[in-house]
């Protein structure tokens, strides 16, 4: 498990606190997931999108891909 293979994924950001963003696949914030901050970098688009890098094996763990 290696932190050198990153992803992006498109989503809906439901809210941000100084160390994680609430962000969501489907744009449905029930099933909205916490990633920090510290794991990730976020790229904003429009209308509460945004481009989320992260981690491969961490964006499996939260259900984004």
């Amino acid at each position: 498990m290696g932190n050198s293979d990153l992803v992006d994924v498109t989503v809906k950001m439901h809210a941000k606190t100084d160390r994680a963003i609430l962000i969501s696949d489907d744009g449905e914030e029930e099933s909205a997931v916490w990633v920090p901050l510290s794991q990730c970098e976020v790229m904003p688009l429009s209308r509460g999108m945004v481009t989320v890098t992260m981690p491969e094996w961490l964006a499996m763990d939260k259900g984004l891909i």
